[in-house]
C-alpha cells in the first residue's frame, strides 16, 4: 500500500514532544496516547527523561527501535536538520506540524523546499507542513493536536485548512459522524491531495471521501485521480477562494495557487466530484453517502404529516432537479383505504397530523413498493400526540424491507432518542427538507457519473496540423501573441470548420476587385494583430453593397484605426462574403493555469457579455459532453426551433465544439480561441464561423 508507514504506522515518534500540556508537542504525544495506538510510541526531547510515563529520548537516533513515522512539532528553522536525522534514522514518512513556512513569504518558502529536498534524498515522504496531522481510527492513532478525536466510520476526511480541520472534528464528534481517516494536507510541499486519494481509493473501509480544498497546485493531475477514484466511491468537495477576494486570501493562507471557480466546476464535473457549496452541504452529503443505499433514480416520494413541509419540500426537490412523481393506480388505491378520508394519497402524501407510527409504517411500507420511486423524504413534525420515538422505529423497520429505496428522515424539532434510534440503523436525519433535497440530488447525480460508460475524446483525422503549426511558428517569429483574422480564418479551415468565401486586401482597389470576385454585399473587417474588439473599433462594416462603398470604406476604416490606435500595424481588410442569416452561438476555448483547455458554449453575437447564456466543460470532449454542454444553454431551445421554426443544425454545432476542443487540447501554444459568431442553419445545412480570434503563447 502507497503511504502505508504515514497513514498505517506500527511506531511513531513524536519530534518535539513537551511536558508543558499547553504545547502542541504535548498534546500530539497525549493524543497518540490516549487514543489507544498499539504501535511504539517514542517521544524525543533533548530536555526531558520521560514524558506521560514514556521514555524520553534526546533525538530520533537515540531510538532503539524502528520507527515508520515520525511527527515533528518543532520550530521551522529546525526542520531540514530534523528530517535529514530521521533520513539517517530510516524513517519512511514524516508529518511537519510546524508553521512558518511557505505559507510566510520567501525564507520560510526556501525551509520548505530544504526539506522537501531531504526527504527525497532520504526516500522518505512528507505530509505538511503547516498542518494539523493524521487520524487513523482503526489504528487508535491521532497524530493531531486537535481537541476532539472521532469515531470509526466510513467517511474519509482530507483538509488543505487545519484550523478548519479541527472545526469539522468537533463537528463531527458532535454529530456521532465516524471516519476511517482524517488527514490535514497543510502546504502540500511533497504529498498532495491526489496522492492521499489514490491510496483512499482502494482503501475497503472508506466509503466516500470528503475534502475542504483552497486550491490545486497540479490541477490536472488531481482531475484525473479524481475521477478514477469516482468510479470506485463517491468524492465530495468544498473548495473556497471561489471570489477574487477569497481567491487572495488563500495565497495568504496556505501558498496554494487558487485557479478559475469556472474550471473548478468543469473539473468536478468531468471528474465526477460532488461539489458542496458550504461545510453543512458537505457533511450532510458525507453523511448520506457515508450510510445510506445509492439513489438509482431522480424520482422522489414525499412522505410527511405536516402540509407546509411537505410543500417545502417538493420545491426544495424541484429546485435540485429532482421529480415527485405520481404513484401507480393499485399504490393510490391501498393508500386511500389505509389513510383517514382528508388525507392526501397523491405525492406529496400526507398523513395528516394525527398520524401515529402504525400509519407510518403502514403507509410508508406502501408508498416505498411503488416502482416509479427512488428515494424519500420523511417528514415528522412534532405535534402533541405524535409519538416520535415509535416513528423513528418504524421507519428503521420499513427501510429495513425496501434496503433498494434511499430514505431520508427529517425529523423537524425533534433531537435526542428518536435521532439516536435512526442513526444508530444507519439513517441520518436532516433538520430541515431543502437539506434533503440536496443530498438526493448529490448523490443521484454520483449514480449517473458512476453508472455512465467512462468518456471517450473525439479525434478527427482530417485537422490539418502542418498548417496549423506553420502559421503559430510565423506569428511567434514576428513576435505577435494575436493572429490576424486572416490566420484565424486559416486555422479554421485547417481544423476543417466552415467560414465565409473571404479574400484580404492591402488597398482600395483590391477591396473592390476581391468584393466583385466575393459577390456584393460583402463584409468588411480591419486585418490587425493589434486589434482585439474589431467592432467596438469601427473596424467591421456589413451589407456593403456596392463598388464606390467598399472603397469609400476601406479609405475610411483604416484612417479610423490609425487615428484611434495610433502605431498598430495594419495588413489590410478583409473582404468576405456576407452570410444569410441564421442563429448565432459562440464558442470559445481558454487555457486555464490549472485545468488545461476549457471550452464555451452559448447563444452569441455582440451580446454575449450582457446574456451570459453559456456553458463550460474541460477538454477534451466526448460527443456526449458536447451534447450536454448545448443542452445547459437557452441556445439549445432556439436551435430546437421555437414558435414553428425549424430546427438548426445542432450536429454540425457538436463537431464545430469537438473540433476546437481537439485543437486547442493538441496544441499548447494556443491560449484562446473563439468563435463569435457561429451562425448555425437549418438542420442538414451546416454553420459558418464568421469571426475568429486566437491568442497565442511566446
Amino acid at each position: 500500500m502507497k503511504l502505508e508507514k504515514i497513514l498505517n504506522p506500527t511506531s511513531v515518534a513524536v519530534i518535539g514532544a513537551s511536558r508543558e500540556p499547553e504545547k502542541v508537542g504535548h498534546r500530539l504525544l497525549r493524543n497518540i496516547v490516549e487514543g489507544g495506538f498499539r504501535g511504539s510510541i517514542y517521544p524525543v526531547n533533548p530536555n526531558a527523561e520521560e514524558i506521560l510515563g514514556l521514555k524520553c529520548y534526546k533525538n530520533v537516533l537515540e531510538v532503539p527501535g524502528e520507527v515508520d513515522l515520525a511527527v515533528l512539532s518543532v520550530p521551522a528553522k529546525l526542520v531540514p536538520t530534523v528530517a535529514r536525522e530521521c533520513g539517517e534514522k530510516g524513517v519512511r514518512g514524516l508529518i511537519v506540524i510546524s508553521a512558518g513556512f511557505g505559507e510566510t513569504g520567501a525564507e520560510g518558502l526556501r525551509l520548505e523546499r530544504e526539506t522537501v529536498d531531504v526527504c527525497k534524498r532520504y526516500g522518505m515522504r512528507l505530509q505538511g507542513p503547516n498542518c494539523l496531522g493524521l487520524i487513523n481510527t482503526r489504528q487508535g492513532l491521532n497524530a493531531t493536536f486537535a481537541g476532539a478525536a472521532p469515531a470509526k466510520g466510513r467517511i474519509a476526511l482530507l483538509s488543505q485548512s487545519g484550523a478548519l480541520g479541527s472545526a469539522m472534528l468537533n463537528w463531527a464528534l458532535e454529530k456521532k459522524l465516524g471516519f476511517t481517516y482524517f488527514v490535514s494536507l497543510g502546504n502540500e510541499a511533497d504529498l498532495s491531495a491526489a496522492d492521499f486519494l489514490e491510496v483512499l481509493a482502494e482503501d475497503d473501509e472508506t466509503r466516500v471521501i470528503g475534502m475542504y480544498i483552497e486550491g490545486t497546485k497540479n490541477g490536472q493531475r488531481f482531475m484525473d485521480v479524481c475521477a478514477k477514484t469516482s468510479r470506485k466511491k463517491p468524492v465530495v468537495v468544498l473548495k473556497s477562494g471561489t471570489t477574487e477576494s477569497g481567491m487572495k486570501a488563500v495565497s495568504s493562507h496556505t501558498g496554494s495557487l487558487a485557479g478559475s471557480d469556472t474550471a473548478f466546476t468543469a473539473a468536478c464535473r468531468k471528474a465526477g466530484i460532488i461539489r458542496a457549496s458550504n461545510l453543512e452541504e458537505l457533511f450532510n452529503l458525507l453523511r448520506g453517502f457515508g450510510s445510506l443505499p445509492p439513489m438509482r433514480g431522480k424520482d422522489v416520494l414525499i412522505f410527511t404529516n405536516g402540509g407546509g413541509p411537505g410543500i417545502l419540500a417538493t420545491d426544495a426537490c424541484e429546485k435540485a432537479s429532482l421529480e415527485i412523481p405520481v404513484m401507480e393506480e393499485e399504490i393510490l388505491l391501498e393508500l386511500g383505504k389505509l389513510l383517514p378520508p382528508h388525507a392526501s394519497i397523491h405525492n406529496p402524501v400526507d398523513i395528516l397530523g394525527d398520524a401515529d407510527e402504525k400509519r407510518y409504517r403502514s403507509g410508508l411500507d406502501i408508498a416505498l413498493s411503488s416502482s416509479k420511486i427512488a428515494g424519500a423524504i420523511v417528514i415528522v413534525t412534532p405535534q402533541a400526540m405524535t409519538p416520535v420515538r415509535e416513528i423513528a422505529s418504524a421507519i428503521v423497520e420499513v427501510c429495513s424491507r425496501h434496503p433498494d429505496k434511499t430514505v431520508l428522515p427529517v425529523f423537524m424539532g425533534v433531537t435526542g432518542e428518536p435521532i439516536e434510534i435512526l442513526e444508530k440503523n444507519g439513517l441520518p436525519n436532516y433538520e430541515f427538507p431543502e437539506a434533503a433535497a440536496l443530498v438526493l440530488s448529490g448523490m443521484y447525480k454520483y449514480e449517473q457519473f458512476w453508472s455512465s460508460p467512462e468518456s471517450r475524446p473525439v479525434t478527427f483525422e482530417d485537422i490539418d496540423h502542418d498548417q496549423i503549426k506553420r502559421i503559430i511558428e510565423g506569428a511567434k517569429k514576428e513576435g505577435r501573441v494575436r493572429l490576424t483574422i486572416e490566420e484565424c480564418m486559416k486555422v479554421a479551415r485547417a481544423c476543417n470548420i466552415k467560414t465565409p468565401d473571404m479574400i484580404v486586401a492591402r488597398n482600395a482597389d483590391e477591396a473592390v476587385e476581391a468584393a466583385e470576385h466575393v459577390g456584393y454585399p460583402v463584409a468588411m473587417k480591419i486585418v490587425s494583430p493589434d486589434i482585439v474588439h474589431k467592432t467596438d473599433l469601427g473596424g467591421v462594416v456589413l451589407r456593403v453593397a456596392r463598388a464606390e462603398d467598399v472603397r469609400k470604406n476601406y479609405e475610411e476604416m483604416v484612417g479610423r484605426i490609425r487615428t484611434t490606435v495610433p502605431g498598430s500595424r495594419i495588413h489590410g481588410v478583409m473582404i468576405q462574403a456576407m452570410a444569410p442569416p441564421g442563429k448565432e452561438v459562440i464558442i470559445g476555448a481558454v487555457r486555464d493555469p490549472q485545468f488545461g483547455p476549457l471550452l464555451m458554449f452559448g447563444l452569441g453575437g455582440i451580446y454575449v457579455d450582457f446574456l451570459r447564456d453559456v456553458a463550460y466543460a474541460l477538454c477534451p470532449l466526448s460527443a456526449s459532453e458536447a451534447e450536454e454542454m448545448i443542452r445547459e444553454t437557452k441556445a439549445h431551445t432556439l436551435l430546437r426551433g421555437v414558435r414553428g421554426e425549424r430546427a438548426s443544425d445542432v450536429k454540425s454545432v457538436v463537431e464545430t465544439i469537438l473540433r476546437i476542443s481537439q485543437v486547442i487540447t493538441e496544441f499548447s501554444d494556443i491560449l484562446e480561441m473563439e468563435i463569435n459568431p457561429l451562425i448555425v442553419y437549418e438542420e442538414g445545412k451546416g454553420c459558418l464561423a464568421i469571426d475568429i480570434r486566437m491568442t497565442i503563447s511566446q
